[in-house]
């Protein structure tokens, strides 16, 4: 009975065979297939009779053979449709290769059934429907088979263990059910390489899994295991790279790895690891990278760190590891990166960190890290990013730590640093980022700052600097955040600062400067932010600063005098100007005196409840009077009642008026359609400014989509969660940055909701590079793109709290000014996430630019707006 059993596959397999005459020729058999297929490229229009099949594209041949086919290389072709059951005829063929196509339906089972085939490649395809049973039965030969990125569902194909002489199975990113791992998986005894990522997997990971002696490459990552590290894993004597991060394993990492030889990567990160890591955790020659971050790892580094010879990456932030680093760590390895941020660790960062002149990012962020900065980094010449804020360090920062040439993030704030910025500043030609706010440090702000000329954040409040304000600084024609609030500056503000046209953020309040406000600070166009108060300025306030689009301006406390603008007479701008008793509303009388101004005042009230009955009565009359005139405009007046009902909320400061918006909804104003509604370009306000108008279909609509989607919509889920319009009223409303795409404001009545943006002249990224106009970009103009746009996203995920995912990241989401500077757009389905990491109930984003770990775990994080679709069979790349 077992024997039949036994049979029953293969005689199925048998009859789905198909037949193979004795007339048929393998090119026969190949010519039937090329016509079942789709190909747009013309890949293979080279296969026809008046050749031999040998020497067809694509194809390969046994040796001493004209005629016998035995390999098919038909990969990243774009070809489409199901796949034709004549390549089965293949009896000779060895080798199948039909990755990156759009291949679709089941996969086919007749395949099986080749005597000879070793080698078998369909990812990257679009194969549906569950594994066939009788691959767990056919497949005598098989070497490899990987079916990673396809649609395949059902159970996790666990027959396929009865495939001994596998070596490679890759499996990975399809859709499987919740299904464990088989508990004979240690069965495959030959196999080299095991790719299961995000397949759905649950349950513990087999303790046969240390059976697989020949096994190097493990990855398990993005799937849904649970319980320890087996320890049998340390019987993995071949392995060098195992992978199983963003999983639920829990307990201890269990002791043995160290005793692997071969094992040069590590990745557990992201999972519920605790207790202490063993002695022999870095005990392996060749380990050279090492992930343990965002688990619950507890206890000090074990002394093994320290007398690791391979080490160059180690990355364990946000974990509890509490104490120092072991004696000399860095001195005996080549460490290139290393991220031991939001720990418990103390003690003196080592002074050998950087022995083997390697290091690139140091990052110790929120830890208790005390003592001086080592003066051995300051030959640390290879760095490129220094995070060490949230410590308690303290003591002068060695010269040559400032001026290392190819940093560009330097962030030393909330320690208890002092001393002085020495000059040598001058020669941290790549620093971009500055941030040395909260110390202690002292002295004036040396001139050579004006020589970074790549610097956009400079950071330096709640010191105790002294001072003039550097006129260099007027030479960072790329800074766009400037504060030095809460020092001890004085003299006058430099007015060369107007120069700074990308500033968006200036604060130099609770200082001692004087003089008067220079107007040229109006001609900073893109400032959002100006706070100069509790300072000691004279003078006016400059008109000119009334052009400015500030949502944050404060000149209180200060010495300023004279008549106040009109244009902040507004109640929006109360707050600004307390504490200046010279200031006065309208003309000025007395020289500012303010009981003058009191009476004066009093006067105006007197004369103001006079008038405003007469004004009353005299505009009921004007309605009386004009109201057969306005009679026969009963759809005029029913239009105007209807626009009455809209409501404007700004976000910025705007002068066009809600009319000017709704006026001009026209549709030869429209410049495009989406999903969401209409864009308008309208041209309002008394200069004529345009602005881009983003009208969105009422809630409850259901606007046919092109290739953005939102799985699982419904009534009720529209009820319970916000819109695209309040998720992305809710973000832009908040963000601040040159790179985001700027909100003005929002108009909203009871039919459709409208967004008011500034308007990008080049239109979108999209619509340039599948244009005729694609030409225009060229390599600078598209690297430039690339870096505002990374900029942009690098924002929204590390300055943001809590950070924000766009889930949207494509072209078409990313907009050019006029200059072609990029800026990301459309955060209709974007995502605050508290802790770096969270999980959705619905997918959401562009087909094409989902990451895979996103459509298949619902985990959404800062990568997944780093997924990009690359190549011509839309294989899916991550970069960071």
């Amino acid at each position: 009975m077992a024997a039949l059993h036994f049979l029953l596959p293969l005689l199925a397999l048998l009859v789905l065979l198909p037949p193979h005459t004795v007339g048929g020729s393998d090119a026969d058999h190949l010519l039937a297939a090329k016509a079942e297929l789709t190909d747009p490229t013309g890949a293979l229009s080279g296969w026809d009779t008046n050749q031999y099949v040998c020497a067809w594209p694509h194809v390969t041949c046994g040796r001493n053979s004209t005629a016998a086919v035995d390999g098919l290389f038909i990969y990243y072709l774009s070809i489409a449709g199901v796949f034709p059951a004549s390549v089965c005829s293949l009896r000779s063929l060895q080798r199948l290769n039909l990755a990156g196509n759009d291949l679709v339906g089941p996969l086919p089972t007749c395949l099986a059934g080749l005597p000879e085939l070793f080698d078998l490649d369909l990812s990257g395809n679009d194969f549906s429907g569950e594994v066939p049973a009788a691959y767990g039965g056919g497949f005598r030969s098989l070497v490899v088979l990987k079916l990673v990125q396809n649609s395949l569902s059902g159970e996790f194909p666990a027959f396929l263990t009865n495939l001994t002489t596998l070596k490679v199975l890759q499996l990975a990113y399809n859709p499987f059910r919740p299904s464990p791992l088989p508990e004979n998986l240690g069965d495959l005894s030959s196999l080299r390489e095991l790719y299961l990522a995000s397949c759905n997997l649950t349950g513990k990971i087999p303790s046969s899994i240390g059976n697989l002696g020949n096994l190097g490459n493990l990855d398990l990552s993005y799937n849904r295991l649970s319980g320890e590290i087996p320890t049998s894993i340390g019987n993995l004597s071949s392995l060098f790279q195992m992978e199983v991060y963003s999983n639920q394993l829990s307990g201890r990492i269990p002791e043995g790895l160290g005793s692997l030889k071969k094992l040069r990567n590590i990745d557990i990160s992201m999972n519920l690891l605790t207790g202490e890591l063993p002695e022999d955790m870095f005990a392996g020659p060749s380990l050279v990278s090492v992930h343990m971050y965002q688990n619950q790892l507890t206890g000090r580094l074990p002394a093994s760190l320290g007398t690791a010879r391979r080490l160059a990456d180690l990355r364990m932030f946000l974990n509890q590891i509490e104490g120092p680093f072991p004696p000399e760590f860095g001195k005996n390895c080549p460490l290139e990166f290393l991220d031991m941020s939001n720990n418990r660790m103390s003690g003196p960062i080592p002074t050998t960190v950087c022995d083997s002149g390697n290091l690139t990012h140091l990052v110790l962020l929120g830890n208790q890290f005390e003592g001086a900065i080592p003066a051995e980094l300051g030959q640390c010449r290879t760095l490129l990013r220094i995070r060490l804020f949230n410590n308690s360090l303290s003591g002068p920062v060695p010269p040559e730590f400032w001026g290392l040439p190819h940093v560009s993030m330097l962030e030393l704030r909330s320690n208890a640093l002092s001393g002085t910025v020495d000059p040598a500043i001058g020669g941290a030609k790549d620093l971009s980022n500055l941030q040395i706010q909260d110390n202690r440090f002292t002295g004036v702000l040396p001139a050579e700052l004006g020589n970074l000329s790549n610097l956009q954040e400079l950071l330096a409040s709640d010191n105790n600097f002294s001072g003039p304000v550097p006129q260099s600084l007027d030479q960072l024609s790329q800074l766009s955040l400037l504060d030095l609030s809460s020092n001890s500056l004085s003299g006058e503000i430099p007015r060369g600062i107007g120069r700074l046209k990308k500033l968006t953020l200036l604060n130099l309040s609770h200082n001692h400067l004087t003089r008067i406000i220079p107007p040229e600070i109006a001609e900073i166009s893109m400032m959002y932010a100006l706070d100069l108060s509790n300072n000691e300025l004279s003078g006016g306030v400059p008109v000119q600063l009334q052009n400015l689009h500030l949502t944050d301006f404060n000149l209180s406390y200060n010495k300023l005098s004279g008549p106040l603008p009109l244009f902040f007479s507004a109640p929006n701008y109360r707050q600004s100007f307390l504490g200046n008793p010279g200031l006065c509303y309208g003309s000025c009388t007395s020289d500012g005196d303010p009981d003058a101004i009191r009476r004066r005042r009093a006067r105006i009230n007197m004369v103001a409840s006079i008038l405003a009955p007469s004004a009353v009565i005299l505009l009921i009359g004007l309605a009386w009077f004009t109201y057969k005139y306005r009679s026969y405009k009963k759809r005029t007046a029913e239009t105007d009642c209807e626009k009455s009902s809209w409501v404007l909320t700004s976000f910025h400061k705007v002068e066009f008026s809600l009319m000017d918006i709704v006026n001009s909804l026209d549709e030869n104003n429209v410049i495009g359609k989406g999903a969401a509604g209409k864009v308008y370009r309208s041209v309002v306000g008394p200069r004529s400014e345009a602005v881009a108008v983003k009208k969105l279909w009422a809630t409850g609509t259901v606007a046919k989509k092109d290739d953005t989607f939102e799985a699982e919509v419904t009534t009720d889920a529209v009820a319970k969660k916000h819109d695209t319009f309040e998720a992305e009223v809710a973000t832009l409303s908040k963000i601040r940055h040159k790179n985001i795409i700027k909100l003005f404001c929002s108009v909203t009545n009871s039919a459709c909701r409208l967004l008011v943006y500034e308007f990008m002249p080049n239109g979108s990224l999209g619509d340039l590079l599948h244009t005729a106009n694609a030409g225009i970009l060229d390599w600078p103009t598209r690297f430039k793109i690339a870096v505002h746009a990374a900029e942009g996203l690098c924002y929204l995920h590390h300055d943001c709290v809590p950070s924000i995912i766009h889930r949207d990241v494509k072209s078409n989401n990313i907009l050019l000014d006029a200059e072609f500077g990029a800026k990301v757009a459309d955060f209709g389905v974007a995502k605050i996430v508290e802790d770096g990491r969270d999980t959705m109930s619905v997918i959401a984003g562009s087909c094409g630019y989902i990451a895979p770990e996103y459509a298949y775990t619902l985990h959404v994080t800062e990568k997944s707006d780093v997924f990009r679709r690359e190549g011509p069979g839309g294989v899916g790349v991550r970069q960071y």
